[in-house]
């Protein structure tokens, strides 16, 4: 069966889309959250780019055809920012803990 073809595959990554783009909507009220909301909102991205970290994991380990080329075509479109996929989570992280720090200052 190709990568794409499985059921479970299929169904994380309309989970994981959905899941961002509601994170998303969210996200656009977080100046407004209060401390705890913010926590939550910190926390649930946390989860979600796990999430994501290892649902990338599954193309390059994945000996499928198409799934090799999706982790080529992802690492091709980030090369043109100067970035490779390890440096995307990398940085998402590193925001996500300016977020914690910044929260935690506004005790």
């Amino acid at each position: 069966m190709a990568f794409f073809e499985s059921e479970i595959v299929q169904e994380e990554a309309k989970r994981l889309f959905l899941d961002y783009q509601e994170l998303m909507k969210l996200g656009a009220d977080y100046g407004k959250f209060d401390r705890e909301g913010k926590k939550c909102f910190i926390g649930t991205m946390e989860e979600l780019m796990g999430r994501y970290k290892i649902f990338m994991k599954r193309f390059e380990l994945s000996e499928d055809f198409q799934a090799k080329m999706t982790v080529e075509q992802l690492r091709t479109q980030l090369g043109q920012f100067g970035i490779t996929p390890d440096q995307m989570f990398e940085q998402m992280n590193m925001t996500l803990e300016r977020m914690k720090r910044e929260l935690d200052a506004s005790k």
